[in-house]
């Protein structure tokens, strides 16, 4: 059992018909997303060809900030949100698409941006799980 998992258990309040599994998968695929790219940025400005991998820096840079976004208001269950968690898990999965093709284009070359590739089409995955099971 997760943490995600944990919280979700011990809220106080019925998360209604949600799928909890799918919830906590996507939360910790975002989570685990942000810092993967995050750290993939990292990478790629310690790279000698700096200049050639702007593109993916930028996009790691704006797939960390969409997937912790994501996370965050996935992670909160007070109160009537499900429009916003809707868009954020549209955005979400928007940009780890583009940054996981992205870091594909790459992945030869840096071991960093397969890693990366795989966390994205994992959070794109778990954000399209999340979103059909949300009808």
């Amino acid at each position: 059992m997760t943490h995600v998992t944990s919280m979700l258990e011990t809220y106080p309040k019925d998360l209604g018909d949600i799928d909890q599994q799918k919830l906590a998968a996507c939360i910790a695929a975002c989570f685990e997303c942000a810092q993967t790219c995050t750290a993939c940025a990292d990478a790629c400005l310690a790279e000698d060809m700096v200049a050639e991998l702007t593109t993916c820096i930028r996009k790691n840079l704006d797939c960390a900030d969409v997937c912790a976004s994501t996370g965050s208001v996935l992670s909160r269950h007070t109160g009537d949100n499900a429009e916003v968690a809707r868009a954020a898990l549209e955005a979400c999965r928007t940009a780890c698409g583009s940054c996981g093709d992205e870091c594909e284009q790459h992945a030869s070359m840096h071991e960093h941006c397969r890693v990366c590739a795989e966390a994205c089409r994992r959070c794109e995955q778990a954000c399209a799980d999340l979103l059909a099971s949300l009808g």
